[in-house]
């Protein structure tokens, strides 16, 4: 039995939560992070003791009662886990950390390219909301619960199923919702194929309900579960809403149709026609598994949304901020036009933070066709990450294409110089680099202007 659990990389969302609940279980637990951050901040107050340099006489001494614990982001040659490794602890990754948290219980899963942190959070929400409960390992902070962990005596887990490494594959799920199956990670899968075969391989270990996008690849050959779709509006999917309508806030209302009948006047509580298909999914995950019609609605609409997704600081008629975490072509031209939907006719400036080196370059063309539906782009250096440096593979491959109205280039050191003089009317800033380091700096400059 372990009485210390050590993470490399304990900063990271997926890695943090985990942290969290082995702590909330009465285990020593600390970590090396690469950078402080809002996180690692939040950690060290809970009594998580956290390093940001290299220091193998930080780990906890007693190689048989501790565990490590590290990310796949965190280089093969770096110091501590080469020290690890060498004298014998038990060291494993954080996926199979989250697979031994969630076997024996019962597993609510959500995998997908874009869509799965949102949707997993309103699962995790709808039934706490409802006080069936669930512990919750969640890919973002979660702006009902001000965390990316929650924790019940029910046994049912529900957790964000990440494709990147193939993480999720040591889940086995009663329930799964895949979203989207998008190319990305082409790093590691190599090709479209593979990385969807990659989703087929999660359904196979999916047993009780599988609940796809309306139209995905996946058929019920792929899985030993019963499987069913959910979709927008298609009313050919076992899940889909209907009678959608917006109010001058970006809010949608719309009536679930399932297979158990119809709720009506469902209000999203944040904005958004994205929310919608995403709270068709998450609706769809909990009314198959007990949740009654009438509690699935009043989550949905006392639901907060997530940190960083579509997140709103400043909000008036005349200027308009939105934070949002895509990196992702599809991702971003979904974030487009759901602002696009929730502030017509106004002007959008979209600063944008390339996010790897390899998925620039394997997308840059869509990028460019995502960003070309905003009035004025500002786009900023690559964030490697945890990648080196591509010849030939800079953001001006993107800018390059992009047809926008306006478009700049800068580095983000003279970004905030640029807005000082810059007019904004509806203003969003996209990525999942460092760019969130922003958010308060533009807050606070925008809300000068009112």
């Amino acid at each position: 039995m372990y009485k210390s659990i050590y993470f490399i990389g304990i900063g990271g969302i997926g890695m943090s939560a985990i942290a969290r609940y082995y702590k909330f279980k009465g285990l020593s637990v600390s970590g090396y992070d690469r950078t402080p951050s809002d996180l690692t901040a939040a950690l060290e107050a809970e009594g998580i003791a956290v390093h940001y340099e290299d220091r193998p006489d930080l780990i906890p001494e007693d190689v048989e009662s501790t565990l490590v614990v590290y990310t796949p982001a965190v280089p093969e040659d770096f110091g501590e886990l080469k020290a690890v490794r060498e004298k014998g602890y038990k060291v494993i990754k954080r996926s199979r950390m989250l697979g031994e948290i969630a076997r024996g219980q019962k597993c609510l899963a959500v995998a997908g390219t874009h869509g799965k942190t949102t949707t997993s959070t309103l699962v995790a929400h709808i039934f706490t909301d409802s006080s069936e409960g669930c512990s919750a390992f969640l890919g973002g902070i979660s702006k009902n619960y001000k965390t990316n962990l929650l924790v019940s005596m029910n046994p049912v887990v529900v957790a964000e199923a990440d494709e990147f490494d193939r993480s999720f594959l040591q889940l086995f799920p009663h329930t799964a919702v895949i979203t989207a199956m998008d190319a990305d990670h082409l790093d590691i899968y190599g090709d479209l194929e593979h990385y969807q075969q990659a989703f087929r391989d999660f359904a196979s270990q999916t047993d009780g309900f599988l609940i796809t996008k309306y139209g995905l690849p996946v058929s019920q050959e792929d899985t030993p579960a019963k499987l069913m779709h959910y979709s927008y509006d298609d009313p050919r999917a076992d899940f889909y809403a209907r009678a959608i309508s917006t109010d001058n806030l970006g809010h949608c209302s719309f009536d679930l149709v399932w297979p158990g009948g119809v709720i009506e006047d469902i209000r999203c509580g944040v904005p958004g026609w994205v929310n919608v298909e995403n709270s068709v999914a998450a609706a769809a995950i909990c009314l198959m598994n007990g949740i009654s019609p009438e509690a699935v609605k009043h989550a949905i609409g006392t639901f907060q949304g997530v940190w960083r997704r579509l997140d709103l600081h400043v909000n008036t008629p005349g200027l308009t901020y939105i934070d949002d975490y895509a990196h992702h072509p599809e991702e971003l031209a979904s974030a487009i036009s759901s602002i696009r939907q929730m502030f017509p006719g106004r002007k959008l400036t979209a600063i944008f933070q390339p996010h790897l080196y390899t998925r620039t370059r394997d997308f840059a063309a869509e990028f460019a066709q995502a960003l070309s539906a905003v009035d004025t782009l500002v786009l900023l250096d690559i964030y490697p990450a945890r990648e080196e440096p591509i010849p030939g593979v800079t953001s001006e491959i993107i800018f390059d294409k992009v047809t926008a109205p306006e478009k700049v280039l800068l580095r983000k050191e003279e970004l905030m110089s640029w807005l000082e003089n810059a007019p904004v009317d509806v203003l969003a800033t996209f990525g999942a680099g460092n760019i969130d380091r922003f958010i308060e700096p533009i807050t606070e400059l925008l809300r000068k202007r009112l």
